[in-house]
């Protein structure tokens, strides 16, 4: 028996951008759970699954579905599930329909035995958990159009579970995407065409697409129209995704046939272009796919309402979703300026002081890492002579002063922060430390350097094409009051008394934990914030906050009119 821990919904694969794919695929079937004592436990997975007919010769192929378990927050605060449960699968609906087995992956120990099958687990974190993935395959006599219904229930003592079902078809839709030959290298301006093409390579039409267009921060497209709905932010887990346009186009698009826009989408590398990504996919646009796109819709063109036809068939669900996406992504020539600041601090012998450094993206371009997940860039921070760090931002590691680990994080005599995996064209990357001034040093100074995290590979950022104001001073007690100079300064911190509580921005510019254990919030769009301290007064910095903003968004004409290119003879 394993002990089940909690995985992401959605995972990122290949880049990630992946989440697009599992967003589109189809709806969670989750019930609502009842009021009970014990820990609400939610069983979940697709609402529908197709399934490839069975084949004339060679074995049938198989489909996944992906079996979870949702331990929701109790009263706002996540909690384990300590203790033995048992989910059980009544596979008496799908029999003559499709064949059914456990893969391999998975943190249950599953078992078929007959018409039922069973899964025992010990343990669940909060959040969602990935319990089996049950392989389904289409029965030997299965026709075309036939269905059945997955039951699954669980038990556990101390616990309750939502009952869950799934909807099993053999055949339907397979809209495959095909992939554009795109050029990669662009210059900031610079426009190509984007023609979208797909292929319906299932046994039955689609009623109605969904198109799903996804580009970061540096691209944009020159159209918007009024069958798109448009969102800006992320695209889970913290990936910048920039815009995100779901456009519907109604229709029959027909199996075996090929279709492509009448007119082409035109795509821009813009101003702020660097290394960026471009997602297109395809899905059948059904009754709840609406769920999935972003709430705080940024608005569609003006234009007729378009409606979806009601289905009468189990809608939604694609023989292989795995191709109805492509990616592509471009490299720019562009570069971003990256300039350092440090800032000025007094007190006497004794007290604490706080300081806020970091640096700023003066752009032109956004700078991420979308497919790696690595930071941009590092913060690499030396504490002055007389001085010892109290308080750090959660982004920022103490280390040895040659930079070799360092177990204790308070008192280090150096300090790295590393940034998150993008930081758009004009943030802030602010920290703020605080500092005891355990001997007055005067005009004791730190150097505050921005450079590339692999320090062994090269220092230097290799978009930045002014490398001499990635450094700047931290001061203490200057005679002078040039203090904090460097490249630019940052405003000063000077006073005696308890400093306030360190914070460093996120990936998102949301909370940042402190070394004493405390929380802050940033601000969530990268706008300025001021970093007070009891101990005097510091400049408004803001945070590193890096959901990607873009101007005009991409859409398809009005009305949206596909037209079939050619037409295949359906495969038997």
């Amino acid at each position: 028996m394993r002990t089940i821990s909690p995985r992401a919904a959605l995972r990122r694969a290949a880049g990630g951008f992946a989440a697009v794919g599992l967003l589109a695929a189809g709806s969670l079937a989750l019930g609502t759970p009842a009021q009970a004592a014990g820990p609400e436990l939610v069983i979940g997975g697709p609402a529908a699954t197709a399934l490839h007919p069975y084949p004339a010769s060679g074995p049938p192929r198989k489909s996944t579905v992906g079996i979870t378990v949702d331990n929701p927050s109790r009263n706002g605060e996540p909690g384990t599930f300590d203790g033995d449960f048992t989910v059980t699968l009544d596979l008496t609906g799908i029999a003559g329909i499709a064949d059914a087995a456990f893969g391999e992956t998975g943190g249950a120990d599953c078992e078929v035995t007959g018409p039922t099958a069973v899964c025992r687990g010990h343990d669940l974190g909060p959040g969602l958990s990935a319990l089996a993935e049950l392989d389904l395959s289409a029965a030997e006599g299965s026709r075309i159009g036939g269905s059945g219904t997955i039951r699954a229930t669980g038990k556990a003592d101390g616990a309750t579970f939502t009952a869950f079902s799934t909807e099993v078809v053999i055949g339907g839709p397979d809209l495959v995407m095909e992939r554009l030959p795109l050029k990669q290298n662009l210059k900031p301006g610079e426009t190509q065409p984007v023609p979208v093409t797909f292929t319906n390579n299932g046994t039955r039409a689609a009623d109605g697409v969904l198109l799903t267009l996804m580009y970061t921060r540096g691209l944009d497209f020159i159209e918007r129209y009024a069958n798109c709905e448009y969102s800006e932010g992320e695209a889970g887990r913290g990936f910048p995704a920039g815009t995100t346009a779901h456009c519907s186009v109604p229709g029959t698009y027909e199996a075996g046939a090929t279709y492509r826009l009448a007119v082409p989408l035109s795509l821009k590398a813009t101003e702020h272009a660097f290394h960026d990504t471009f997602v297109y996919r395809i899905d059948e646009d059904v009754p709840g796919r609406g769920a999935h796109r972003s709430a705080a819709s940024a608005g569609a063109g003006k234009g007729a309402a378009l409606t979806l036809k009601e289905a009468a068939t189990v809608r939604g669900v694609d023989l292989d979703p795995r191709d109805n996406q492509q990616e592509t992504d471009f490299v720019t020539a562009n570069s971003a300026d990256f300039v350092a600041y440090g800032t000025r601090a007094r007190g006497a012998a004794g007290e604490t002081v706080a300081a806020t450094i970091g640096f700023r993206n003066k752009g032109p371009a956004w700078v991420g890492h979308p497919r790696s997940g690595e930071p941009v860039a590092t913060v690499d921070f030396t504490v002055p002579e007389g001085a010892s760090v109290t308080g750090s931002p959660a982004a920022c590691r103490g280390v040895t002063a040659d930079g070799q680990y360092r177990e204790s994080r308070s008192g280090a005599p150096r300090y790295v922060c590393d940034t998150p995996m993008a930081v758009r064209d004009g943030a802030d990357f602010a920290l703020r430390f605080r500092l005891r001034i355990d001997k007055v040093v005067t005009g004791a100074s730190g150097a505050v350097t921005v450079r590339t995290p692999r320090l062994a590979e090269s220092p230097k950022l290799p978009f930045d094409p002014k490398p001499g104001n990635n450094t700047a001073l931290l001061v203490l007690n200057s005679d002078n009051g040039d203090g904090g100079s460097g490249s630019t300064a940052s405003g000063g911190a000077s006073g005696s008394g308890s400093a306030g509580p360190a914070t460093a921005g996120g990936p998102t510019g949301g909370s940042g934990a402190t070394s004493d254990g405390s929380t802050t919030s940033g601000a969530a769009t990268g706008g300025s914030t001021t970093a007070g301290s009891t101990g005097g007064s510091l400049a408004s910095t803001g945070t590193v906050a890096l959901p990607v903003a873009a101007g005009a968004a991409v859409a398809l004409a009005a009305g949206g009119v596909l037209y079939a290119t050619a037409r295949r003879r359906q495969r038997g």
